[in-house]
């Protein structure tokens, strides 16, 4: 196997890691897979029609410049502390990845991407681009940055971390 391949087979392995931490609501797991410093952004839409540029500047849907940010939202889901989130429906993660470059150390992935969540019967589907920085960690890795693009202009659903 050439070292194009293998790449490319080990990213889409740790990225299904994540769909499935996702979809089981194993948030242990699914917390693993970040770095402490990881970066996870879910920018709005502009007025031209482009993603927000600058998470600190302009409007966000999500925005944690840490895995911190991360670990509060997870407490506040397990504890029931979200109303947002109570109950949480039950979410099928699709995704394909289109590349994935070595550089500056990381890999640099990119996705599109696709997740039915289904509350009280209804069904909901959101989908998108997701970019990733990942650094190598023995034999696998963690996020150290993840800008996730909606391409969905409006949606009905509660948007949360378990969506994306």
């Amino acid at each position: 196997m050439s070292a194009f391949h293998a790449r490319w087979l080990a990213v889409c392995r740790f990225l299904g890691q994540e769909a499935a931490a996702l979809d089981d609501k194993d948030w242990d797991s699914w917390l693993a897979l970040y770095h402490e410093d990881a970066e996870f952004w879910v920018p709005a839409w502009d007025d031209h029609e482009r993603p927000t540029n600058d998470p600190e500047r302009e409007v966000s849907l999500i925005y944690y410049p840490t895995r911190a940010g991360l670990e509060d939202r997870v407490f506040r889901i397990r504890t029931h502390r979200s109303a947002a989130s109570t109950p949480a429906p039950r979410t099928a993660h699709l995704f394909t990845l289109l590349s994935a470059e070595e550089g500056d150390g990381l890999i640099h992935a990119r996705t599109s991407w696709s997740t039915t969540s289904v509350l009280e019967g209804k069904a909901a589907t959101l989908t998108g681009w997701a970019f990733y920085d990942l650094e190598p960690s023995g034999d696998s890795f963690v996020i150290r940055r993840k800008k996730t693009v909606i391409v969905n202009d409006l949606f009905h659903e509660i948007l949360d971390v378990y969506s994306i």
